[in-house]
């Protein structure tokens, strides 16, 4: 009798419990954009024309958002601006910058770890006593 009354119980618990994996595992793309900006978990490309775009990285870095920073578009006055400019906010948020090409920069807030390192050809040529040769 027991044992009835404990099948009908999880029974119903069952019913309730109906759906597909799909229903239960899916999320609308709104939604996960929606936890992505809560969680700061998106990758932000920018290419800033002008020094008074760096707050706007800052901004992105503060959501604890990553972004990779192109400046090709500026010039290198400007371009060194921004780069002093986002030196400090990084600084003050704990994070990381990286060079991961000519003009291109890793920007991350805490929350990110980044692994591994991107050399330049420059650099290489700079610290080895080798000649350059054109293969």
């Amino acid at each position: 009798m027991a044992l009835n009354k404990l099948k009908k119980l999880f029974a119903d618990e069952e019913e309730n419990l109906v759906g597909t994996e799909d229903e239960y595992y899916s999320i609308s793309e709104d939604d996960a954009l929606k936890e992505a900006d809560k969680t700061g978990n998106k990758m932000i490309l920018l290419e800033p024309r002008a020094y008074s775009e760096a707050q706007q990285i800052a901004d992105h870095l503060k959501n604890r958002n990553s972004v990779v920073v192109n400046l090709k578009r500026v010039t290198s006055d400007q371009a060194k601006r921004i780069i002093d400019f986002l030196s400090g906010c990084i600084y003050s948020i704990g994070g990381k910058m990286q060079k991961i090409g000519v003009g291109i920069y890793l920007c991350t807030p805490k929350n990110v770890n980044i692994q591994g390192k991107i050399t330049d050809d420059s650099e290489k040529s700079k610290n080895s006593n080798t000649e350059n040769i054109d293969w």
